[in-house]
C-alpha cells in the first residue's frame, strides 16, 4: 500500500484543475478512483472529494459541513440506513482528534457555487474542527464533520504598465506562501509517549480513541522560524499546550518545570533540543 500523505502534495498548488478522478489518482491528490474519502481509521484521513453525493452537505466556502460515508443504497443513491463512526468516518474522526488536515476537492457535479465549471478542482488544505451526529433529511443517522479552511499566507504585487495607445493596465500576481508540516511525527510524538501528556501524564478517551496535542517548543514560521522536528515538539494536553503556548510554563536547562511543580517526562527515544528550550524561555515567559 501507499505511503498516506498528509498535507499538500509536492508540485501541486491550490487551484489545480483535474479532468477526472484517474487523473486524480495519478498525482496522489486523491488516491481512490470512487470513494470520497481517502484514509483509514487506523492512520486518518488524506484527502475528500465534493461530489454532490450527499444531501445533507453544506458547501460555505471556507467551512464545508460534510456529511459521513455510508448508509446509500448503491443504484438509487438514497440513504436508507444509518451512518455509524467507523471506516472513512472514523478516519475524519481522527483528524480532528490529531490536527491532520484533510486536502479538500471539489467537482463539478457538487451543487455549490465554489465548484468548478469541469474536472476536479484541489481547493487546498481544510482542518477538521468538530464533528457531530444528527438525523439526516432522509430521516436515518448522519455524522458531520466540520471543515474550516487551513491558513495560508498569500503576498500580493501588482505590475504597472503604460502604454501611450491603451489606458493604464494592471496585472496582480499572487504567490502563495505554505508551511509543509510534517504531520507523521504529529502522530510520532503521541505515540512515543502513548498520548500521554509530557507535564500531567494525562491521557484523554474520546469516541475516536485517545487524544493529545503536539505542540512545537519554537513555533514554526515567521518570525520565530523553528525546524518541524521530533526535537522540537512535546507531546501534551490541550490545558498545557495552552499554557506552554503563551508563557504559562517554561523548561529549564535540566528539564524542571518553571512556574509548575515537577520535571518534564522525557522518553529515551525522544532527544529534545535544549536549544530550542531556551529560545522558549527567552520569548514566551515574564
Amino acid at each position: 500500500m501507499a505511503e498516506r500523505i498528509f498535507g499538500h502534495i509536492p508540485n501541486i498548488i491550490e487551484g489545480d484543475v483535474f479532468e477526472n478522478r484517474i487523473e486524480l489518482s495519478h498525482n496522489k491528490v486523491h488516491r481512490p478512483t470512487q470513494a470520497g474519502i481517502s484514509g483509514s481509521q487506523k492512520e486518518g484521513a488524506d484527502s475528500i472529494v465534493l461530489s454532490g453525493g450527499y444531501e445533507d452537505d453544506q458547501d460555505l466556502g471556507d467551512i464545508i459541513i460534510y456529511t459521513g460515508h455510508g448508509g446509500r443504497d448503491l443504484n438509487t443513491k438514497k440513504q436508507v440506513t444509518h451512518q455509524i463512526l467507523s471506516d472513512k468516518n472514523l478516519a475524519l474522526a481522527i483528524n480532528c482528534q490529531n490536527g491532520l488536515p484533510v486536502r479538500v476537492i471539489r467537482g463539478a457535479n457538487h451543487k455549490s457555487i465554489f465548484s468548478p465549471e469541469f474536472g476536479y478542482r484541489y481547493d487546498g488544505l481544510y482542518n477538521v474542527v468538530n464533528y457531530w451526529k444528527i438525523k439526516g433529511k432522509a430521516g436515518y443517522d448522519v455524522w458531520l464533520f466540520r471543515l474550516e479552511k487551513a491558513e495560508t499566507s498569500i503576498h500580493k504585487f501588482e505590475v504597472k504598465e503604460d502604454s501611450p495607445n491603451y489606458l493604464k493596465a494592471t496585472r496582480t500576481t499572487t504567490t502563495q506562501q505554505r508551511i509543509d508540516r510534517d504531520y507523521n511525527l504529529t502522530i510520532r510524538i503521541k505515540e512515543i509517549y502513548d498520548f500521554r501528556c509530557q507535564v500531567c501524564n494525562t491521557k484523554i478517551f474520546t469516541n475516536a480513541g485517545f487524544y493529545a496535542e503536539a505542540a512545537h517548543i519554537k513555533p514554526l514560521g515567521e518570525p520565530h522560524n523553528g525546524p518541524d522536528t521530533l526535537d522540537n515538539l512535546l507531546c501534551l494536553c490541550p490545558n498545557h499546550h495552552v499554557m506552554f503556548d503563551y508563557g504559562g510554563f517554561a523548561i529549564d536547562e535540566d528539564f524542571s518545570l518553571i512556574d509548575l511543580d515537577g520535571k518534564l517526562n522525557i522518553k529515551p527515544e525522544h532527544e529534545i533540543n535544549r536549544e530550542f528550550v531556551r529560545y522558549h524561555r527567552e520569548h514566551f515567559t515574564i
